[in-house]
C-alpha cells in the first residue's frame, strides 16, 4: 500500500486541543437522535458535512448545502490546513467491560486501487444506495472528511514503533460514549519515509468503510489526481484491536417457537437449557438463543459440521466462523431466513451488546436473540487471504473512528 503525508485540515475555533464539540462518528453510525445531539454540540460540527441536510430556504439539496457550509467554514478560518504535510498518529482509549484498552493507528493518504490488484482487500459486500450517496457528496464537496479504517499486518511491531507519537497531542476529543481520542503529528521527512517504506510492500484489509472506499475508486477513475484517500491504518496483531459480535435479533418468522427451533436443529445440534443467558459466553460452535419463553444453548456436534449444506466453494476457514454456522445451520434451514432475506433486512436486526439482545428478546420485543462469538482478527485475515468475503454483519470494530479530528481536501497539494 502506497501512502503519503498530507496537509490536513483541522478545527481552528477552539483555544486548545480539545475538539469534542466538532467531531462525529462515521455517517453510517448516526441515527436521527444522534444527529440532533451532534448538531446541538456546535454550529461547526463535522456532521454538517458528513451527513448533511438540505437547505430548502436557499434552494440547496443536501450535497450542495454541505459544500456551502464547508466553503463558509474555510473562508472564516474555522477549519484550515496545516502548514506542512504530516502523518497523524491516532490513539483511542476505551473500555470493554471493566478493562481499559488503547488502540493505536496512524492517519495518512492511501492510494486507492481496484480490488483485483489485491493491494486493498474487502471483507464484506456493499450495496449500491450508500455508494451513490457518498459519490454525490464527494463530487459536491471535493473533500474527504471521513476516515477509512484499514488493517495491516505488523507482526514485529515495526509500523507501530515508527508511528509512536511524542509530546502532547494536537487534538483530543471524547465521543458520545465518553471514549477518549487523541491525534498527533509526524512531519520529519525521515520518519515519514520510514513509514512509507514499511507500508509499500504490505496489502491492507478494509475494516470499516467499504462503501466509501469503492466510491473513492469510482471517483478516481474519472479524476486520477484524486486517487489518494484518507485512511487510518491499524496493526492486525496490535493490542487493542477489539472486534465485537453482531448478535442477531429475529422477528417476523411465521410460527416461530423456541421448542420448534430446537426440534428442527436437533439433527446437528445438542440443545440444553440456558439458565443465565446474560452470563453466557458463546463459542464458534455454541450459540445462545433467548426468547420470551426461555433460553437454550445450541452446541454443534463434532460429527455434524461436515454434514451442513455449506455454500459451494467456501473454505474451511469461512465455515468455522460463528456467523457462518449460525446462518447455514440455524437461520436458513430451520427458520427459512435465507441470504436474500438477510440482504433485504426483513427478518433480522443486529446489536453488538449482548445484554441488550437478551433484554429485548426476553421482553418479547423480538421473537429470539441469537448470541454468537465474535470474529477474531486471525479468522478475518484467514478468510480474506483466501479471496473470500465474510458473511453479512460478521464484525463490529469498536470503537469507531471519529470524523473531524482531521480531514483532507482533494484539491489540496497533500505533499
Amino acid at each position: 500500500m502506497n501512502v503519503r503525508p498530507f496537509r490536513g485540515y483541522r478545527h481552528r475555533g477552539a483555544p486548545a486541543a480539545e475538539v469534542s464539540a466538532v467531531v462525529a462518528p462515521p455517517y453510517d453510525q448516526i441515527d436521527a437522535e444522534t444527529s440532533a445531539r451532534l448538531h446541538a454540540r456546535s454550529p461547526h460540527n463535522v456532521v454538517r458535512i458528513t451527513l448533511p441536510e438540505a437547505d430548502p430556504a436557499r434552494g440547496l439539496d443536501r450535497y450542495r448545502h454541505a459544500r456551502a457550509v464547508l466553503d463558509a467554514w474555510t473562508a472564516e478560518g474555522v477549519w484550515g490546513p496545516e502548514d506542512e504535510p504530516a502523518i497523524y498518529p491516532y490513539a483511542q482509549r476505551y473500555t470493554v467491560g471493566d478493562t481499559v484498552i488503547t488502540r493505536t493507528s496512524f492517519v495518512a493518504l492511501g492510494e486507492v486501487s481496484a480490488y483485483g490488484q489485491r493491494v486493498v482487500r474487502p471483507h464484506e459486500r456493499t450495496h449500491a444506495g450508500p455508494k451513490r450517496d457518498r459519490l454525490a457528496l464527494l463530487e459536491a464537496t471535493g473533500s474527504d472528511a471521513g476516515l477509512l479504517f484499514m488493517l495491516v499486518s505488523d507482526p514485529d511491531g515495526a509500523l507501530r514503533a515508527a508511528t509512536t507519537p511524542s509530546g502532547p497531542p494536537i487534538a483530543e476529543a471524547r465521543d458520545l460514549r465518553g471514549e477518549h481520542h487523541a491525534l498527533w503529528r509526524i512531519t520529519d521527512p525521515a520518519a515519514v519515509a520510514r513509514v512509507q517504506a514499511l507500508m509499500a510492500p504490505r496489502p491492507v484489509i478494509i475494516a470499516d468503510g467499504h462503501h466509501r472506499y469503492e466510491t473513492a475508486v469510482d471517483y478516481a477513475r474519472r479524476h486520477p489526481p484524486a486517487r489518494w484517500k484518507m485512511m487510518a491504518f491499524c496493526g492486525l496483531e496490535a493490542p487493542g484491536l477489539t472486534i465485537l459480535p453482531n448478535h442477531r435479533l429475529v422477528h417476523a418468522v411465521e410460527g416461530f417457537s423456541l421448542d420448534r427451533l430446537a426440534r428442527a436443529a436437533a439433527r446437528w445440534f445438542d440443545v440444553a437449557p440456558l439458565a443465565e443467558p446474560a452470563a453466557f459466553r458463546p463459542t464458534n460452535r455454541a450459540i445462545g438463543v433467548v426468547a420470551a419463553e426461555g433460553a437454550r444453548v445450541f452446541r454443534l456436534r463434532d460429527d455434524a459440521w461436515a454434514r451442513i449444506p455449506w455454500p459451494a466453494s467456501t473454505s474451511a476457514a469461512w465455515r468455522e466462523l460463528a456467523v457462518s454456522i449460525l446462518h447455514e445451520a440455524l437461520l436458513a434451514p430451520c427458520l427459512d431466513i435465507t441470504a436474500e432475506k438477510l440482504d433485504a433486512r426483513t427478518h433480522v436486526d443486529y446489536t453488538e451488546d449482548a445484554a441488550t439482545a437478551v433484554a429485548l428478546a426476553s421482553a418479547g420485543r423480538y421473537q429470539a436473540a441469537f448470541l454468537i462469538a465474535p470474529t477474531t482478527a486471525g479468522e478475518l485475515a484467514a478468510v480474506v487471504a483466501g479471496g473470500e468475503l465474510l458473511p453479512q454483519k460478521s464484525t463490529h470494530f469498536y470503537p469507531k473512528l471519529l470524523d473531524g479530528l482531521v480531514f483532507h481536501r482533494l484539491d489540496a497539494d497533500g505533499r
